[in-house]
């Protein structure tokens, strides 16, 4: 064989072509979680908020039932309906939200969490203020409300302050630490609209009703639980899949996209008429494309990832995608319906509220509006996801110090995740018909169901619990 000499490029010679640059390597979900235990916040932290989400969410369907004859009168005020709306919000979706955010963002961020050792007391005042509130507002006791309030104000300023001192060290990640300034600016808003509606319930109101509840629907619902919920599913869901991670840009544009959509609305709530409404449709602009944008990347991290098929998880995240866009179509019908009570010369109060003016077509779109915005996307995306993070995360737990740790599906009830699933997706069916039909009776077996399956998601969560401890205890 005759040696090779490198080849000389002849004076006149076509200069051969470069080289293809080779694209840059895919980011897969979950490569964050190597070395990641000694970021691992101790197990009673977390599992104590989703602890106290799993009583809450049971809590919530036992308050539907006191509540169902009258939210299909639907008066507004206090009374049940709003003491198991609050029970999702703060007793299911914030807690968790505290547990999640305050694990999983050093985790990802690949830091510990600053001040580590504060990071279960806003959970210690959270669960009573959030009794205080939901049982002031079943009873109608403002006093009890009030003091309740209080509490858990408190318990969400000490979580935005954890939160905020995690984001300003994080490197990396700019979409997700985007959607979480974002979320702590609406917090923001959510406590002073909270407070407003307090004083509001105590006879000295500051400003009117209407606004107060618009502002605190938008700073609450959309602005501090719908951007996390969007900025972590970047994190949880091309982990669950192990897909590519969505491209930056992309989710700063969603991130902006929805931050702009929270700012239009929390304006509208202050404005009467005919501004209003047309900021409140520019918000629901800025929605429909944040959603776009999240659907479009987690949809290509679903497809191209290495684990197509999620089970159950994978079915509720679908049904919450869903639910999150019917919920822009019904608030696209709702600010439809209050641009004809105001041509019909209904005033500016009813032009200007978030859920319906005058007419009672608006009212019950207006009650399905939130439905569909609480039940069907926050609640059914959260369940969705802890049914699988829960697992995943005792399973990181146990393995800690030893060898070979259990997989989660040693630590998981299935049977009971499964009752779970299907009872809660019949609730939401039956909540949305009988919240359509104004029916108490359809309520009631909402509420049935409901509380079926949270009692079953309990059951998953003691036996978790249980197994976790025998783990930890026997060192495998």
């Amino acid at each position: 064989m005759s040696p090779s000499y490198p080849s000389v490029q002849r004076e006149g010679s076509p200069v051969p072509p470069p080289a293809p640059a080779r694209a840059p390597p895919r980011r897969l979900g979950g490569t964050f979680l190597a070395g990641s235990g000694g970021r691992l916040l101790p197990a009673a932290v977390p599992f104590g908020y989703f602890g106290a989400a799993v009583l809450f969410q049971a809590w919530a369907w036992v308050a539907l039932a006191f509540g169902a004859p009258a939210w299909a009168d639907g008066p507004g005020g206090l009374g049940w309906p709003l003491a198991a709306l609050h029970a999702v919000t703060l007793g299911v979706l914030a807690c968790s939200a505290m547990g999640a955010s305050l694990q999983m963002l050093p985790v990802a961020t690949r830091q510990p969490l600053v001040r580590a050792g504060l990071a279960g007391w806003p959970g210690l005042l959270l669960v009573p203020g959030t009794l205080g509130i939901t049982l002031g507002m079943g009873l109608a006791r403002p006093l009890w409300l009030a003091a309740g309030a209080g509490v858990a104000g408190v318990a969400l300023a000490g979580w935005g302050v954890l939160l905020a001192l995690n984001l300003r060290g994080a490197h990396g990640m700019p979409g997700v630490v985007l959607h979480g300034w974002g979320a702590l600016g609406a917090l923001v808003l959510l406590l002073v609209s909270a407070g407003a509606l307090v004083a509001l319930w105590l006879g000295v109101p500051p400003w009117g009703r209407t606004s107060g509840r618009a502002l605190h629907l938008a700073a609450g619902v959309f602005g501090v639980m719908g951007l996390l919920v969007l900025g972590l599913s970047t994190i949880l869901l091309p982990m669950f899949a192990i897909g590519p991670v969505p491209a930056e840009r992309v989710q700063l544009a969603g991130g902006a996209a929805g931050a702009l959509a929270v700012a239009l609305a929390a304006i509208a709530a202050f404005l009467p008429g005919t501004p209003a409404l047309g900021l409140r449709a520019a918000a629901l602009t800025c929605g429909v494309l944040a959603l776009a944008l999240h659907l479009r990347t987690m949809r290509r991290t679903l497809r191209e990832g290495l684990r197509k098929d999620l089970g159950g998880t994978g079915t509720l995240l679908q049904v919450a995608w869903a639910a999150a866009a019917c919920t822009l179509a019904l608030g696209a019908v709702v600010v439809a319906l209050d641009a004809l009570d105001a041509a019909a010369l209904a005033g500016p109060e009813g032009a200007g509220s978030p859920a319906g003016g005058g007419s009672e077509a608006g009212r019950t779109a207006g009650r399905l509006f939130v439905v569909a915005a609480v039940a069907g996307w926050l609640l059914t995306f959260l369940i969705g996801v802890l049914h699988r993070i829960l697992p995943f995360l005792a399973a990181m737990h146990a393995a800690r110090g030893q060898r070979r740790g259990p997989t989660p599906s040693m630590l998981t009830l299935e049977p009971a995740l499964a009752l779970h699933r299907r009872a809660h997706l019949a609730a939401l069916a039956l909540l949305l018909l009988g919240t359509a039909l104004r029916s108490a009776p359809v309520l009631w077996a909402a509420a049935a169901a409901g509380l079926a399956g949270a009692l079953a998601f309990a059951a998953f969560f003691a036996v978790l619990c249980r197994r976790l401890v025998h783990e930890q205890r026997s060192g495998g």
